[in-house]
């Protein structure tokens, strides 16, 4: 386990040692060392005040009511900050997120008897014997024990824990997705019951812990958690609604309700982007807002796709998502039921990529193969899709025809028409290249100047 540790934080902890102070590594760290998994952040535990801490680390910085100090250090050539954290304890949580009152603990086995989950609750410190480090645990709540059991459990009451911080509601779910642990009787059933409580958290926090679970190995198995939990109903309330919402037609693959459909096509979404896998588990949300019947009385959802648009666009804002990746979620869904067929025209391909836009064409792809597979069929792609991927790779190259690429410019229809700078200019360049993108041979400056008088005068 030695190995594990950096060298450049085994220096960390030298420090304090060699200053008379307690310190240990603490939390999720430890948990991934016992585990021999990859470990993304390094916490410590210590019994130094903040302004100790800072004293050994000049660079260091505080600016925080909970005992933390930010260490920049560069651990293995990559820059990060590493967490030290006085010892505490908590009083009162009005809020279910922060405690009222924290105070400066006295004994690491105190400051474990805070923290959410057995598995999170294991010290580890380093000891010389013979001039080589060795390393010790301190597990006072067995999680160690349960690391083996591939169990989650909370540390002490359940209930107490999740009233305390509602967001471990959601961590227990992503914690046991991540790692593919099993969350314990007793704290599954204080996740159903206190899962309303999870609305006291804010909607930044909310969204970080469901992209960390869509980002996972199982975000399927992540998503089931959430509905069975009743988490869902208050983060993603309009998945909910494609619960029996049927979709069976004669002669279609379309047999699960659109939930079921939904949730299965992020299962198969061949993406690791957990924006693609929001977009791919949202792309049918507007499906029951729109069902109807044709003539037949067979199920029908028209438009679908520009109501699942404005939904989702409602849910990324109130996850607070950056207007980028808004955009980019919203544009996969209202764009999703991009046709196929092998008779289209090369400038119907060429609208296809201005639409969707050239950075989200292999999202998209992978959007439609999650929603194939998804509604069970067996293959991923069919041949016309196949088909579909090679004319958009061939209108790629070298790059996508556009305004750029156009025989005339602003300066020429200014010019042509003797205005200034305005939006007519853009208007006239616009309906231009439109024009010249159904029909290539029309890009030359003869044409394109006889045309522009034409739209200006019409």
């Amino acid at each position: 386990m030695i190995k594990r540790i950096p060298k450049e934080l085994i220096e960390v902890y030298k420090k304090f040692t060699e200053n008379k102070l307690e310190i240990f590594f603490v939390g999720g760290c430890v948990r991934n060392l016992l585990m021999d998994i990859p470990i993304k952040d390094w916490d410590f535990a210590t019994n130094a005040k903040p302004e100790d801490i800072l004293k050994l680390f000049p660079s260091g910085f505080y600016d925080n009511t909970f005992g933390t100090v930010g260490l920049p250090i560069k651990v293995e050539d990559k820059e990060q900050v590493v967490e030290v954290t006085t010892f505490r304890t908590e009083h009162g949580y009005g809020d279910k997120r922060r405690p009222d009152k924290v105070a400066w603990g006295k004994t690491i086995e105190e400051d474990l008897s805070r923290r959410d989950f057995t598995i999170n609750a294991i010290a580890l410190s380093l000891t010389t014997n013979d001039q080589r480090l060795t390393t010790n645990l301190i597990d006072p709540y067995k999680g160690k024990k349960d690391i083996e059991s591939k169990i989650i459990k909370a540390v002490g009451e359940p209930d107490k824990r999740f009233k305390e911080d509602a967001l471990r509601l959601l961590r227990a779910v992503r914690i046991a997705t991540e790692i593919s642990f099993t969350i314990e009787e007793k704290t599954w059933s204080a996740i159903t019951a206190d899962a309303k409580l999870i609305t006291h958290i804010s909607a930044e926090r909310i969204r970080n812990e469901l992209l960390r679970i869509l980002s996972s190995d199982y975000p399927y198995d992540g998503v089931i958690l959430l509905r069975n939990s009743a988490l869902l109903d208050h983060i993603l309330p309009e998945l909910l609604e494609g619960v029996g919402v049927s979709q069976a037609r004669p002669g279609r693959h379309h047999t699960a309700d659109v939930f079921t459909h939904n949730v299965l096509s992020l299962k198969f979404c061949p993406s690791r982007d957990s924006i693609v896998r929001f977009a791919t588990l949202l792309h049918d949300a507007g499906k029951p807002r729109v069902i109807g019947k044709d003539e037949q009385g067979l199920v029908t959802f028209y438009n679908h796709e520009v109501v699942g648009a404005r939904i989702v666009r409602n849910i990324c804002d109130r996850l607070k998502f950056s207007k980028k990746d808004r955009e980019r979620i919203v544009n996969l869904v209202r764009w999703h039921m991009f046709t196929v067929d092998e008779k289209i025209t090369d400038a119907a391909v060429r609208r296809f990529i201005r639409r969707v836009g050239v950075e989200n064409v292999k999202d998209i792809m992978d959007l439609r193969i999650g929603d194939r597979l998804g509604g069970g069929t067996q293959t991923a792609e069919s041949w016309r899709l196949k088909l579909f991927k090679k004319r958009i790779e061939k209108q790629l190259q070298p790059k996508p025809f556009s305004v750029e690429d156009m025989a005339v410019d602003g300066n020429d229809v200014m010019r042509e028409l003797n205005i200034k700078p305005c939006p007519k200019v853009g208007e006239i360049l616009q309906k231009l290249f439109e024009e010249v993108d159904e029909d290539l041979s029309k890009n030359n400056r003869e044409y394109l100047i006889k045309r522009m008088k034409e739209i200006s005068s019409s």
